[in-house]
């Protein structure tokens, strides 16, 4: 079922619920690499689009535009084509771009060293891991069916200039993988910041900035709490939302 959700800074997003819906760990990743003037970004695996939507508020909020360019990159036809349809809505042709295409053959689709900064909120699960969802929308969403952790490492490493940043978000137990995956392929973990869903529980989530030929040094940032003991969401979600915890509200994540 099609839908059509408000966003922020006055933005609106098209869904459809049939095949999967964006979630919170998609804004806390698009709110989490530092802007810089002039960025190249190139958010794979977009999905309907939250993520350049998101980093194209963030920029006009911190005075960044003109001068960022966003493209966003899918595999599904259908997810695709209404993240460009939100694009158009929203008035931002000229800044963000989406393009239909696999993970895996965006090194011939952009060039070599063609961004300075990557974001991916990719599938969690590696194949051999839990139940495949049957719907083939879910499926890819989650599960590494159509492209791995190594297959977006080893790519992003590839389309980064030097120095630039890959900024990921994933599950904690896969950290010495990503770590691995990482300094195979010449990216460089700097910041790792964990989020927690209530203080008191494990982590469900790590956020992840690497840079591309960067030295060794990790700086491991103050925990993220999404939810206090009460369930309403923490003053720093609110923040990061735009909303007033008076009115609140809730996202599920790729539903």
């Amino acid at each position: 079922m099609l839908r059509c959700d408000d966003l922020m800074n006055g933005y609106h997003i098209w869904q459809d619920t049939d095949l999967f819906c964006f979630g919170i760990d998609a804004v806390l990743l698009a709110h989490y690499p530092a802007l810089r003037r002039g960025d190249r970004i190139l958010d794979l695996g977009t999905g309907f689009g939250p993520i350049p939507l998101i980093l194209r508020a963030e920029a006009e909020k911190k005075g960044l535009i003109p001068g960022i360019r966003i493209t966003g990159l899918e595999l599904q036809h259908a997810a695709a084509s209404l993240a460009d349809q939100s694009v158009r809505e929203n008035g931002l042709s000229e800044e963000i771009e989406i393009r239909e295409g696999d993970i895996r053959e965006a090194e011939a689709l952009f060039g070599p060293a063609s961004f300075s900064l990557i974001t991916c909120n990719p599938p969690y699960m590696a194949a051999k891991e839990g139940l495949i969802s049957e719907n083939e929308g879910r499926a890819i969403a989650r599960t590494e069916i159509c492209c791995t952790l190594e297959d977006v490492i080893r790519i992003s490493s590839r389309l980064l200039k030097m120095s630039g940043r890959l900024a990921l978000i994933h599950r904690p137990h896969r950290l010495p993988e990503i770590f691995g995956l990482m300094r195979a392929h010449h990216l460089e973990p700097k910041r790792l910041r964990m989020v927690h869903p209530v203080s008191d529980a494990e982590p469900s989530m790590v956020l992840i900035e690497a840079v591309h030929g960067g030295r060794p040094y990790l700086t491991v940032e103050p925990p993220l709490v999404v939810y206090t003991k009460d369930r309403t969401y923490t003053e720093e979600i609110y923040r990061i939302y735009g909303w007033n915890p008076v009115s609140g509200g809730d996202t599920d994540r790729k539903s």
